[in-house]
């Protein structure tokens, strides 16, 4: 019996979907097309940066259009990919050993130059290797020019400074790619939304509502990312002065509870809190309730981004340089000769995101409105 081994919709211990639809067998198939390269991808953390690192994804089908997409990444990121078109299998860490034993691939791309994931790119049986690459003598090394320049920002303080390209354009070099669309591939399901629109009617939010979704945090690990606690609160009373009726959203993860109470309480119930107990996924779905979101460099940014939802990013100790906005709003900034600093402390006064106003950020979102 013809077996098409090699075909695109070949699954192996399953029924293809074309079988399933229509009963056809391999011989003769209509819609047989033989699988181009296998390609996997090794993207471990954070969470964030594997959200835009998916922009490759349309640049590498358009360069490859009948590949095989495989991603590596953590056990978080993983729900990241659901309905995401154009990555075939997506494996957490735990399974990499099985996966790089069992598995030959025409290419590794590789973006992150940390040692564990230039490791895993090492041991790949691959044809070629993009990216990041790990000495036997116990050091990561870049594989190309152009990964070289991305390595040296990481080591070089001036030479991260000096930068002007995004993360998504320095990936894209990296891979040799030139795409028409760079875009971060994200897809809410029905269910999702579903979700968010019970949420909506249970809050009083109507569809011809205005609503700013502010995310409060930047997660636990940079403290500076944050605008500060008083900021927030000035811009929900700002925008209610100028703006009577707008719905405003707090957003946050688990280092935010207690912020987003005190926040809550400080504006007299005139914002209201997403909760920040959810999945990523339940947090993405929330977040598309949001005309215009104010967020630091952090997940929710990305998120924020990827659902083409209008964006004021305020940005302080991180590369803003490297933030692609897509056209979807500004960055906002302190005139500071520190910026891109990368401390995760700091003891000036004011500092870059206390530097930023809330009169700054009002204009900003009116500016999109």
């Amino acid at each position: 019996m013809l077996i098409n081994y090699d075909c695109r919709y070949f699954r192996g211990d399953v029924p293809c979907g074309p079988h399933k639809s229509e009963g056809v067998h391999c011989e003769g198939c209509k819609y047989y097309v033989r699988t181009g390269e296998r390609i996997l991808i090794i993207k471990l953390d954070a969470a964030g940066d594997v959200l835009r690192t998916t922009a490759i994804l349309p640049g590498l089908k358009e360069k490859y259009p009948q590949s095989r997409i495989w991603w590596i990444t953590m056990p978080e990121s993983v729900q990241l990919f659901k309905g995401n078109g154009y990555v075939d299998k997506v494996f957490d860490i735990s399974l990499a050993p099985m996966v790089l034993a069992a598995d030959e691939f025409d290419m590794v791309v590789n973006l992150d130059a940390a040692p564990l994931s230039s490791r895993l790119a090492a041991v790949s049986r691959a044809k070629k290797r993009i990216g990041f690459g790990y000495n036997a003598a116990g050091y990561v090394y870049p594989l190309s020019p152009e990964a070289e320049e991305w390595f040296c920002m990481g080591l070089f303080d001036d030479r991260k400074k000096a930068n002007t390209k995004t993360y998504q354009r320095i990936m894209l070099d990296i891979c040799g790619l030139k795409p028409s669309d760079h875009s971060i591939q994200y897809a809410l399901t029905p269910e999702e939304s579903e979700f968010a629109a019970a949420f909506a009617a249970a809050n009083g939010i109507g569809r011809n509502d205005f609503v700013v979704g502010l995310n409060t945090g930047a997660g636990g690990r940079w403290e500076k990312k944050k605008w500060t606690e008083d900021g927030l609160i000035d811009l929900v009373r700002l925008l209610h002065e100028r703006r009577s009726g707008t719905k405003i959203l707090l957003y946050g993860g688990p280092h935010e509870v207690e912020r987003n109470k005190r926040i809550a309480s400080a504006v007299k119930g005139s914002a209201i809190d997403a909760g920040c107990r959810n999945t990523i996924r339940e947090f993405a779905a929330l977040l598309d309730l949001s005309d215009i979101v104010v967020t630091a460099d952090t997940m929710a940014l990305h998120l924020s981004l990827a659902l083409r939802k209008k964006t004021v990013a305020v940005i302080g100790p991180t590369s803003s340089a490297e933030i692609e906005m897509y056209g979807l709003g500004p960055k906002l900034t302190a005139d500071m000769p520190c910026l891109c600093c990368y401390l995760k402390t700091c003891d000036k006064e004011p500092d870059c995101m206390s530097s930023i106003s809330p009169l700054e950020v009002l204009q900003a979102i009116e500016s999109l409105a």
